[in-house]
């Protein structure tokens, strides 16, 4: 409920914006002369009434302690995440890092990067939060042919800079054939395909039906189709149903360039 008091004032001047308002036991205040009533002039009378409206006071008070706590429940209370990542697909000369979606609460993803064996990498990372917790994996290439490894992500905010744990992994002999992973293209027939599966099972070695970060190989007698321009993009060694033949009958993994379809 409001509390108002009222009081007259004379009119003792009007300058640009303000009047000088006299009280009846003279004393002067200055007041916005945009307030008035029209036709004020000097020495016009004034009644002007003064209310205290403690309902608005309370229910703004209350508007701003609630600002507050939902300010302090979005900056307050929660910071970025460490980072949680594990070893993906790995093969004789590359692995696939992936991690758990990145947590970052109100704050900004600034980068992120990769370290190999205590160094950073210059592995190209995903820019965005958005990116990074769609993609949540990156492929590091150029490792040596069975060897043991340490990686971990840094990852850098406007909140600080936060590392994930560190995973330990080893590439694959040029014997073990378990990372070997294709996607098929345009064969002779749907025989050839199932047969070249039974080979992959044989060797341990496996297949997907479509090409992604994980894949090895990319099986086709053609230059053609979806799959085969994939590769292309992804530079994943194209190669004929012939190099599979060769890994199971050498038990080890044979070098793609011997095997390229435009071989």
């Amino acid at each position: 409920m409001a509390e108002t008091k009222s009081a007259q004032f004379t009119v003792g001047k009007l300058d640009a914006g303000m009047a000088m308002l006299l009280t009846e036991d003279y004393q002067l205040i200055e007041f916005p002369s945009v307030l008035l009533p029209k036709g004020v002039a000097l020495g016009s009378v004034v009644n002007i009434d003064v209310g205290r409206d403690r309902d608005t006071e309370r229910r703004q008070r209350n508007e701003f302690r609630e600002l507050q706590e939902r300010i302090l429940d979005d900056f307050g209370t929660r910071s970025p995440q460490t980072p949680v990542i594990r070893a993906g697909h790995t093969t004789q000369t590359w692995a696939v890092i992936e991690w758990e979606p990145l947590e970052v609460a109100a704050a900004e993803l600034w980068s992120l990067h990769l370290y190999r064996d205590g160094q950073r990498m210059m592995q190209p990372m995903p820019a965005t939060l958005e990116l990074a917790n769609s993609t949540r994996a990156v492929k590091t290439t150029g490792l040596d042919v069975d060897h043991e490894y340490e990686f971990r992500v840094e990852m850098r905010t406007s909140a600080g800079t936060f590392f994930s744990n560190t995973i330990a992994l080893k590439t694959h002999s040029l014997e073990n054939l378990t990372g070997v992973r294709v996607c098929f293209g345009e064969c002779d027939s749907q025989e050839e395909v199932d047969n070249l599966k039974d080979t992959l099972k044989r060797i341990g070695a496996s297949w997907t039906d479509s090409v992604s970060l994980s894949i090895t190989h990319f099986v086709t007698r053609y230059k053609a189709g979806p799959g085969y321009e994939a590769a292309l993009r992804c530079n994943i060694p194209i190669v004929k149903p012939d190099w599979l033949m060769a890994c199971e009958a050498n038990s080890k993994l044979q070098p793609a360039i011997k095997f390229h379809v435009d071989n």
